[in-house]
């Protein structure tokens, strides 16, 4: 039986999901070994050649001083904050966490939306909006024990990603996703590589650490090309609520890999984002029009 086109989408949204997780999951095993910073780098180095070949071959290479525009670079240093502030979260917090709250992240993108580009928001979708940051509090449990300094990072990556995601919106016509992809590959290697000696300098790597940076970088190449692959095969509404299928192997890793325990404020917080998201893509696609929100992806 041959498959739809809305049922291609949704399995490689889902399959996209799978790899940016995985993806985290590789990166949070090497945060006792290096920093940011030296992630950041190594990572960076072996995505560009990846996606060099890739934009090579399919032809969506640009000159250099095409990329050098105002929106690509603020756009490369919102992706650079977002990273920095991701990675450092994931160091020091628990994987299921940071993966709940960033269920938010089409939320942000919404609000921001409403916010700086005028987008048409109703009372419907505000309210949405307003019920899933409850959901990251709950999450958070603000007070002494649960409110920390990672807690405020990886709400700022939320915030600072929903920028990047906003800047994509207004990226030049001219300019190819993948072109615009080694730009960010390129920045994010350069100022990783800033960014070593003041995060504690270079540390040695053995095959461990090799492998599951290899690993990190081939799943967010593939990651990125499920989406724009699900995008282009499925209908947007139908194919974007599948981005919630992250939590799936988030809730799965976090438990059986490193031994965390979710409990029911986690579980309520996290149910409470993902029903705000729905709604929120459910009015969004009533409205007949390409939802901002659906738009947001993974950090690199």
């Amino acid at each position: 039986m041959a498959l739809t086109d809305n049922t291609r989408g949704a399995l490689l949204m889902a399959l996209a999901m799978a790899c940016f997780t995985v993806n985290d999951a590789f990166t949070k095993s090497v945060t006792p070994y290096i920093n940011a910073g030296q992630i950041l780098f190594v990572r960076g180095m072996i995505t560009c050649v990846m996606v060099y070949f890739i934009a090579r071959h399919m032809g969506a290479l640009r000159p250099l001083k095409s990329m050098l525009r105002p929106i690509i670079l603020l756009r490369c240093l919102c992706e650079v904050s977002a990273s920095i502030l991701y990675l450092r979260a994931l160091a020091s917090m628990g994987f299921a966490n940071v993966s709940a709250i960033m269920q938010s992240l089409p939320l942000a993108v919404t609000l921001g939306a409403a916010l700086f580009l005028k987008e048409p928001v109703g009372w419907r979708r505000w309210t949405a909006i307003l019920v899933g940051f409850i959901g990251v509090l709950i999450i958070l449990r603000p007070g002494p024990d649960g409110f920390t300094t990672a807690a405020l990072l990886v709400v700022g990556a939320v915030f600072v990603t929903a920028g990047r995601d906003l800047l994509t919106r207004r990226m030049y016509k001219d300019i190819p996703s993948l072109a615009v992809t080694m730009t960010t590959a390129i920045v994010n290697t350069i100022f990783g590589a800033a960014l070593i000696v003041p995060f504690g300098g270079w540390q040695p790597m053995d095959g461990y650490v090799w492998s599951h940076l290899l690993a990190a970088a081939v799943l967010v190449v593939v990651g990125y090309q499920a989406v724009i692959l699900s995008m282009r095969r499925g209908d947007i509404a139908f194919v974007a609520p599948f981005r919630y299928t992250s939590m799936i192997w988030a809730f799965s890793i976090g438990f059986f890999v490193f031994g965390e325990h979710m409990d029911r404020w986690i579980l309520l917080g996290t149910a409470i984002i993902v029903a705000s998201g729905l709604y929120t893509f459910y009015r969004e696609s009533r409205r007949h029009r390409a939802p901002i929100a659906k738009t947001s992806t993974r950090i690199q």
